[in-house]
């Protein structure tokens, strides 16, 4: 779809059902599909700004890859990636070494053109597996030589602050501008069962915006833009705000 319309935004998700379920449908009159899309487009006088939140917060400092081949990371700064990233886990207090522990992902930079990098900046992807004898990482993802990484946590208390952060770097940036309307699509391993109490991601939006109308969905895989170029992600919302146009 981006290919197809070039500078498009695009925010949604992929379908979701209950965990016994092998398979998801699409209802068209009186037919069913078991696989397709559905898309709405937005025009007019309409603009969208969209908060794609993947959970996760930073940790330790940026680093530029030295060497990668295919989904392994090598080397980071000229050093072993997995001497890099036990060094940069050791370096947290013990309190967030504990959370840090089962939590851990890499952030790869989309724009190397930064100045600096922020939230938001970077693409989330899974920690597949450590080999302490070679110093490799395997990770969800395709790392080029030159590209910066850094390394990320993800547990309800990251997840919560970097929807905050996100939230009110939106607010600042619009500033009096008011969204009229909402599109929110969550992982659907958000929620109650990572946060402790529903609705968490739908009240962000209200603590942050007010009572703006929302509607939305929870998902198996989050569509939203990182960078400027559209990704599919987990554990992630992806929000976008409708405002009018000036």
């Amino acid at each position: 779809m981006e290919q197809a319309y070039p500078g498009v935004t695009i925010v949604g998700g992929l379908a979701s059902g209950r965990s016994t379920d092998r398979a998801t449908w699409v209802f068209l009159d009186d037919t069913v599909y078991d696989h397709g899309a559905v898309a709405v487009a937005l025009g007019g006088n309409v603009m969208v700004r969209t908060v794609v939140s993947q959970g996760a917060t930073p940790i330790g400092q940026p680093w530029t890859i030295t060497g990668a081949h295919d989904n392994i990371l090598e080397t980071i700064g000229g050093r072993p990636a997995y001497q890099v990233l036990v060094e940069t886990v050791e370096a947290l207090p013990a309190e967030v070494q504990q959370r840090a522990a089962r939590n851990l992902l890499v952030g790869l930079a989309i724009d190397e053109y930064k100045d600096e990098f922020h939230r938001g900046d970077y693409l989330i992807r899974n920690l597949i597996g450590a080999d302490p004898q070679s110093g490799a990482l395997a990770i969800g993802a395709y790392p080029r030589v030159g590209q910066t990484i850094q390394f990320q946590m993800r547990d309800a208390t990251a997840a919560d602050e970097d929807l905050r952060e996100l939230l009110a770097s939106a607010h600042h940036e619009l500033g009096d501008a008011r969204p009229v309307a909402a599109m929110l699509c969550s992982c659907n391993g958000r929620g109650a069962g990572l946060f402790g109490a529903p609705d968490h991601d739908a009240r962000g939006l209200a603590r942050e915006f007010g009572p703006v109308p929302v509607a939305g969905f929870f998902c198996n895989g989050e569509i939203g833009p990182v960078g400027g170029k559209a990704f599919l992600h987990g554990f992630t919302a992806s929000l976008a705000l409708l405002l009018p146009r000036e």
